[in-house]
């Protein structure tokens, strides 16, 4: 039987001495080239991740997560990302890991479960969901001040907290200031990929490095809401398509009516999911004037 894997020995002496013991750890997520964990101690809870060296990967794990505790310290330094968030980071015999202080959210497509359908359409819901909005448009908006982009908007990088408020995770492939990369940025999900970097990928190496701009963000911001309220990705094309086809309908700029799909009639949530999917970057909204329209 295969075994659960568990945690990097090392950095379990290292957190223990700030969470606690004794400390136990929860495997969240074994795929794609790395690991995440849930550890929780008597006296704080964070979340783990670590790569796993006998993945089959094109992508070096260990060096994104060496390149994600960079962007970690940078963000922070800039004022752009709270200093609670990251907890430490280290190496171990397999390379690299990070631990960060676990934020108790549920991921973006499961919170709006309820929006999706049109038992949604309510008067408590419609605060709630610009609320989810703002927040998420005002942390977009403070590392964009920074001259950063997040690079990987996307629903599972989302987490909604009690209350209604975004909480965003996951900066490897955050682009900012300079050109001291580990790993090239070449596009992150799929589906919520702004048509300016679909065309960069498909018009570059595989080994180049494409610079995201805030710009990017607010596309991937709409796409995200656009797919989780509606349950439609904004872009069509089949499951079983190949990326590279993916990339091309994408860059295109065409997508579907949002009014063509929303479960429930909201103008307020629609215009701006409308706006943020502009196929011109200088059209789209900032995440500033997002959060301040919300």
């Amino acid at each position: 039987m295969d075994q659960t894997p568990s945690p990097p020995s090392e950095a379990v002496a290292l957190l223990t001495g700030q969470i606690g013991e004794p400390a136990r750890a929860r495997l969240l997520s074994d795929r794609r080239g790395s690991r995440a964990w849930k550890i929780r101690g008597p006296r704080g809870t964070v979340a783990l991740k670590a790569n796993n060296p006998d993945g089959d990967e094109a992508r070096d794990k260990a060096a994104e997560m060496a390149q994600e505790d960079d962007h970690l310290l940078r963000l922070t330094a800039a004022g752009a990302l709270s200093p609670d968030y990251r907890v430490s980071a280290g190496t171990w015999e397999g390379g690299r890991w990070l631990a960060v202080n676990w934020i108790d959210g549920v991921p973006l497509w499961r919170a709006l479960a309820l929006a999706r359908g049109p038992e949604g359409d309510r008067a408590a819901v419609r605060p709630w969901l610009l609320g989810i909005a703002r927040t998420w448009a005002q942390h977009l908006a403070r590392m964009h001040a920074a001259d950063w982009a997040h690079a990987d908007v996307q629903p599972t990088n989302t987490l909604v907290t009690t209350g209604g408020r975004a909480a965003v995770i996951d900066y490897a492939l955050a682009c900012g200031p300079g050109h001291d990369r580990r790993v090239p940025y070449r596009g992150a999900l799929t589906h919520t990929t702004a048509p300016e970097i679909a065309t960069a990928i498909l018009s570059t190496p595989e080994d180049s490095h494409i610079q995201a701009q805030p710009a990017a963000d607010t596309w991937s911001l709409g796409a995200s809401l656009f797919w989780c309220w509606t349950g439609h990705r904004p872009v069509v094309y089949d499951d079983d398509t190949d990326r590279m086809e993916k990339l091309r309908a994408i860059a295109k700029g065409s997508t579907t009516a949002i009014s063509a799909v929303r479960p429930w009639p909201f103008p307020a949530l629609e215009q701006a999911i409308t706006a943020c999917l502009s196929t011109d970057p200088a059209d789209r909204p900032t995440a500033e004037e997002l959060a301040a329209s919300w």
